[in-house]
C-alpha cells in the first residue's frame, strides 16, 4: 500500500491551499484532516494531525490534510472563524471529487475540531452525509448557536483529561448539552498534544473506523 503522500495546491477561496493526499486502493472512504490554531503554529505536520492520517490511511481511507489560509504555503491571511472553514470546504469538495461514491469521514485536532464540526453542518446542509467525525481535544468554545453541527454519521469527542490547552470541563459540559448521538473519550494523564499517547489516540480512532 502506498503510505507517501502527494503535494498538492488546491484552488481555495483566498487563494492557493497547500496539502498532502494519499489514494489508498480499493479505499473504503474518504478522510479530511483539520489542523489545530495557525495563529499557534498548527499545521498540517502537527504530530497529532499526522497520527489521525495514518490511523485513517491503515483503516483504508484515502486522506487528505492541509494547510489553512496563511500557513506554510497555503496564500491568504489567517481568519481565525469561518474562513477556515471554507478553506476546509474546498479542500473537502476537491477530495470528494476524486472519489464521490465514497463516503466522507472528518478529523479535527484543537481548532480543527471546531473547523471539522462547522464543516460537517455546512455539508448537511448540502445534503452530503457524514461517515464519522472525531473531535479531538476540541475547541468546543468556539461552537455556538450560530454553527451548526452534523445530525449524521457518529460522533466522537477524544478529550485529554489532563489539557492545558482546551479546558476539559468545557468539553464535558458541551457534551453533557449536545442533544444528538456521540461518544465523549477521556484519556487520563494525558495532555493536549498527546505527548506519550499518540498509540493510545490510534487506537482510540481505528477502533471506531
Amino acid at each position: 500500500m502506498l503510505t507517501r503522500e502527494t503535494p498538492l495546491q488546491l484552488d481555495g477561496p483566498s487563494g492557493a491551499l497547500e496539502a498532502l493526499y494519499l489514494p489508498v486502493p480499493d479505499a473504503r472512504g474518504l478522510a479530511l484532516i483539520c489542523h489545530p490554531n495557525p495563529v499557534k503554529g498548527g499545521t498540517m505536520l502537527n504530530k497529532v494531525v499526522s497520527t489521525l492520517q495514518r490511523t485513517a490511511r491503515d483503516a483504508g481511507y484515502s486522506t487528505l490534510r492541509f494547510n489553512y489560509r496563511g500557513v506554510g504555503a497555503s496564500a491568504g491571511s489567517h481568519d481565525m472563524h469561518m474562513g477556515e472553514v471554507d478553506d476546509a470546504e474546498a479542500a473537502c469538495d476537491w477530495l470528494h471529487a476524486q472519489h464521490p461514491e465514497l463516503p466522507l469521514s472528518l478529523l479535527g485536532f484543537s481548532f480543527g475540531g471546531f473547523v471539522a464540526a462547522a464543516l460537517g453542518g455546512r455539508l448537511e446542509a448540502r445534503g452530503q452525509q457524514l461517515e464519522h467525525i472525531f473531535m479531538v481535544a476540541p475547541a468546543v468554545m468556539r461552537l455556538d448557536e450560530n454553527v451548526p453541527l452534523p445530525q449524521t454519521g457518529t460522533l466522537t469527542l477524544i478529550q485529554p483529561e489532563d489539557d492545558e490547552v482546551v479546558p476539559p470541563e468545557a468539553v464535558y459540559a458541551w457534551s453533557e448539552a449536545l442533544a444528538r448521538p456521540h461518544e465523549l473519550l477521556k484519556v487520563a494523564e494525558c495532555g493536549h498534544f498527546f505527548h506519550g499517547r499518540l498509540t493510545d489516540l490510534k487506537e482510540l480512532v481505528s477502533e471506531r473506523l
